[in-house]
């Protein structure tokens, strides 16, 4: 019986990759400083051509075995060494990963198998701030662990050290601190909560994916950086993305450990089989050595003295950022930034004269934050809105790099000019009754014909794209219970990956 072909019969390169720069144009821009997340640009001429050269020559490198390819061995011990150089101590061991997300799944890993082996623990517990990334969330339920979550100071958005002490239990296999946390920027009191860890013999891992490669280098530029690594007592594993603040092309980090001996429960060893004998150091098996490689290179190209001065470049933009900002009516700057994130929320029209740090120009206004959001996007500006939670307010995160310095005050002019617009503009509401209707549904029994009528509703229905201005969707999606919520984005990405 035909069937249509799965590929067309093959097309010049040429064309193949003008369709690529086609698509590649409808992208948010990566380079230039005017998205403010997910991306990060060190603003250096030839970085991008060194990764993508380092990436090609180990493009076809299988990194599964060491013994075959020990060009893999050699570019990650380089690689690991010089983040336990930067950030360990002495003995300290770790794994190149493909992200944070790897890394932190494998210090959830490591720490429920060293429970169960060292402690006898069967049904471990994972402590943590309610600021602590959702990666140790998709991991818990990954590897059937249970996150007790607890909740952050409501003023500084830091943890609170002495309720993440009372939450330990006999259970618990590892507790988490965040340096700093990726929604709003702030370093958590890692020292205390180590120490409260280590008390209990429990482990500690530090979630520095942000943080682990700049806040070093702000040190050594001047700044005041409290000790967050693996230098405090307490502190057992640590991650830090190259791909972030050692601009690092996307796919490199690495997980720490004090010793060898606690990184050999992040292991996966198998011989139970008629193959080869098997052991993986991470999630992966077979990849490519080309991320390790660019990630290498990198690192050799930019050296001691230009992460220095590249952390400096993100300090001049964050101080004259946050300057900026508190300078507008009715915005707040939330908590106090450490390393190059910066959270704040709008008040509404009430709201009385500019403030001062940590001062409070009145109740957020999310309909307004979301006006903000789209008119800044209109402009070519991505800033990243983040809903409420649990008390904490709505805000729009800006993510700053060295490639920042120059557009500070372009940003904060549009940003003035997008505040009067937004406050112009109609506020945007749920329903109440459709918000109390949507509190009662049970996401588990929801039908795919309900699923589609809610998506629909909020805009986001199948076949329909991403709107125009997201604030009416963003809006809805504030006003949902948390486990609907989940539902529907999970529904919305699978209808956007749907061939």
């Amino acid at each position: 019986m035909p069937t249509d072909p799965a590929l067309p019969d093959g097309r010049p390169a040429a064309e193949v990759l003008a369709e690529l720069r086609a698509l590649r144009r409808a992208d948010a821009p990566t380079r230039g400083g005017r998205t403010f997340a997910y991306v990060y640009d060190a603003g250096l001429d030839g970085l991008d051509e060194l990764a993508a050269e380092a990436y090609t020559a180990f493009a076809t490198v299988n990194g599964l075995d060491p013994t075959v390819f020990p060009s893999v061995a050699r570019l990650e011990n380089d690689v690991v060494g010089a983040v336990a150089a930067l950030l360990g101590a002495p003995g300290a061991q770790g794994t190149f990963t493909s992200g944070g997300t790897e890394s932190i799944l494998l210090a959830v890993k490591t720490a429920r198998d060293h429970a169960r082996t060292v402690r006898g623990i069967t049904a471990p517990q994972l402590v943590l701030p309610s600021t602590a990334h959702a990666a140790f969330h998709k991991a818990a339920a990954y590897l059937g662990v249970e996150p007790v979550v607890v909740p952050v100071d409501p003023v500084t958005f830091r943890a609170d050290a002495a309720a993440m002490a009372a939450a330990l239990t006999d259970r618990t296999a590892l507790v988490v601190a965040s340096a700093p946390s990726y929604a709003h920027g702030v370093t958590d009191p890692v020292a205390e909560i180590a120490a409260a860890a280590s008390a209990r013999g429990v482990l500690c891992h530090v979630d520095a994916c942000i943080g682990g490669w700049i806040l070093p280098y702000l040190r050594r530029a001047g700044r005041e950086v409290a000790p967050f690594d693996l230098s405090v007592p307490g502190v057992t594993s640590l991650s830090v993305d190259l791909h972030k603040y050692a601009y690092a092309d996307k796919g490199a980090s690495v997980v720490l450990y004090r010793d060898a001996e606690l990184r050999r429960h992040q292991y996966f060893a198998h011989a139970g089989w008629p193959g080869y004998p098997v052991v993986n150091p991470t999630v992966q098996g077979t990849k490519s050595g080309g991320l390790l490689a660019q990630a290498w290179a990198v690192l050799q190209h930019v050296g001691e003295e230009g992460y220095t001065a590249l952390a400096g470049r993100v300090a001049e933009a964050s101080d004259r950022l946050l300057a900026g900002l508190r300078s507008l009516d009715g915005v707040r700057v939330l908590g106090d930034p450490a390393a190059g994130l910066v959270a704040f929320t709008v008040a509404g029209e009430d709201a009385g004269a500019p403030t001062g740090a940590g001062e409070d120009p009145g109740a957020p206004d999310l309909s307004l934050l979301l006006h903000l959001a789209d008119e800044m996007r209109e402009l070519g500006w991505y800033l990243q809105p983040q809903l409420s939670f649990d008390g904490l307010p709505p805000n729009l995160h800006l993510t700053l790099t060295p490639a920042t310095v120059g557009q500070v005050d372009a940003l904060l002019g549009d940003l003035a000019a997008a505040m009067a617009k937004a406050r112009a503009l109609e506020p945007v509401t749920v329903d109440p009754a459709l918000a109390a209707f949507a509190a009662e549904l049970d996401p588990q029994t929801l039908g795919p014909d309900e699923v589609a009528a809610v998506l629909a509703f909020a805009g986001l229905g199948e076949g329909a794209g991403l709107p125009g201005r997201m604030a009416p969707v963003l809006v809805l999606l504030d006003a949902l219970p948390g486990p609907l919520k989940e539902r529907l984005l999970s529904e919305f990405i699978g209808s956007v990956f749907r061939i």
